[in-house]
């Protein structure tokens, strides 16, 4: 049995209350009223958080906006006390919240940097190298001896996220800071990330990115409407996320998270049911089945003459139905499901995958790919299917699935549903562009030049 590390950060049971009012003349009218009336009423950003973060692991903290991520890392930070509950820290910590937060825009950077250093507790003597670190990695010029107020929001950032990483913290806490600067500041925060895993510092970072998350964390925590939703394996965890992201309530919601999608899985199978696919199968035919899927996207494009009809589609990953979210290099199937209403002698089924722009990056239909389609006759429903091997750049995609009739000259559109799927590609590697063509690279030979 693996033994668990000790806590470098324990959460209990913390929540926070804000009060709100709809005017800074209600905040006034409760503060001077004689008998106490209150004007405000309550919000609940956090509620009933517990967790623990272990010493030398990487957390991903993730959730929509306003889910009560950043609330929650002020609290770990000791920038806000919570309402009620505790946070335990064990080791000195460094945190980079907001954009410069803690930063007094009136100083110089070289100023604040100095400030921040003596709130750690490190002497004048101790920041002099440090400082040169910080000037070193922010790379902002004279600008460090310049006010912070006339700072672009870049230099800013840089500024912050130097001095944070520099004064040698044994926990650090990051609020979307690594995606910063240009592509060079941004290897370089990267880098120095992984040097902190390296050297089994104790990072907690909030990141809309989830690639980042499945790729630097040992953990995940899914925040929602203030409470944990999810936790656990990262991979699973940001399939719970997109779940949520793409159609607000995720089908698991009752079930407690992704942990209990993992037992539902277990239990279906322990009952011997019948697999999603096969009841996609043996499904009825009903029209605008399309929008019950987790992947789906609303701002669809359809057109066509609706000769034949889709109407339902369901996509497979390995073990998983419906994905939101895949791993790149992990080969997919995608089922489409047609009602045909009236006969066609040539019919013809594509599908294609696009970028987030709209970029197309691979299209193929049977026609061109010689596998002609037989007859389909008025009544008739039929199921064909898709496969290939995504092995895509991190990022978010769309898929389109189709049927057209080939007319020798042309292809009527019966019906096209353009970017109909919503896909979220996890990376499992470093490559610029968009695909992976699997390069391989090895040295051949190696002979030593005669010296003259």
């Amino acid at each position: 049995m693996m033994m668990r590390k000790p806590p470098a950060i324990s959460v209990e049971n913390v929540s926070k209350k804000f009060r709100l009012f709809n005017s800074h003349k209600e905040r006034l009218m409760e503060l001077l009223h004689p008998f106490n009336r209150k004007y405000h009423r309550e919000f609940w950003a956090l509620k009933d958080i517990n967790f623990i973060v272990e010493k030398g692991s990487t957390v991903g903290i993730l959730g929509r906006n306003g889910s009560g991520k950043s609330t929650l890392l002020q609290i770990i930070a000791s920038v806000m006390k919570p309402t009620s509950g505790a946070v335990k820290i064990d080791g000195k910590i460094s945190a980079l919240l907001e954009l410069g937060a803690g930063f007094n825009p009136e100083l110089t950077g070289r100023s604040n940097v100095l400030f921040n250093g003596a709130i750690m507790g490190y002497s004048g003597e101790e920041m002099k190298e440090r400082v040169r670190l910080i000037e070193e990695f922010a790379d902002i010029g004279d600008y460090i001896d310049q006010p912070v107020k006339f700072y672009s929001s870049g230099m800013f950032v840089r500024l912050a996220f130097a001095a944070a990483i520099n004064v040698s913290p044994d926990i650090l806490i990051i609020d979307e800071a690594l995606a910063v600067g240009d592509a060079k500041f941004q290897q370089k925060c990267y880098k120095k990330f992984i040097e902190f895993q390296e050297e089994g510092k104790t990072i907690l970072f909030v990141s809309h990115s989830a690639d980042s998350i499945v790729r630097h964390c040992d953990h995940a925590v899914l925040i929602e409407n203030g409470g944990i939703f999810a936790q656990g394996k990262p991979k699973d965890v940001i399939n719970t996320y997109h779940e949520i992201l793409f159609t607000g309530e995720p089908s698991i919601a009752k079930a407690g998270g992704a942990e209990a999608s993992n037992r539902i899985k277990e239990d279906v199978a322990a009952q011997k049911e019948k697999t999603p696919l096969e009841k996609f199968i043996e499904g009825t035919t009903g029209n605008g089945k399309c929008v019950n899927r987790r992947s789906y996207n609303k701002n669809e494009f359809r057109y066509g003459n609706r000769k034949a009809e889709l109407t339902d589609y369901l996509a497979v990953c390995g073990n998983d139905y419906d994905p939101v979210s895949i791993v790149s290099g992990e080969a997919v199937t995608v089922y489409s499901k047609y009602v045909i209403n009236e006969d066609m002698e040539w019919p013809v089924f594509g599908y294609g995958v696009k970028t987030l722009d709209g970029i197309v990056i691979y299209a193929n239909n049977t026609g061109f790919m010689k596998r002609p389609a037989s007859p389909v006759k008025k009544g008739e429903v039929v199921i064909v299917k898709f496969s290939a091997r995504l092995n895509l750049k991190a990022g978010d995609y769309f898929m389109t699935l189709g049927i057209a009739e080939n007319k020798t000259v042309e292809h009527i559109i019966a019906d096209a549903r353009h970017d109909i799927m919503h896909l979220n590609v996890m990376g499992k590697g470093h490559f610029d562009g968009i695909v992976d063509m699997d390069a391989s690279f090895e040295e051949v030979s190696r002979t030593s030049v005669p010296r003259a």
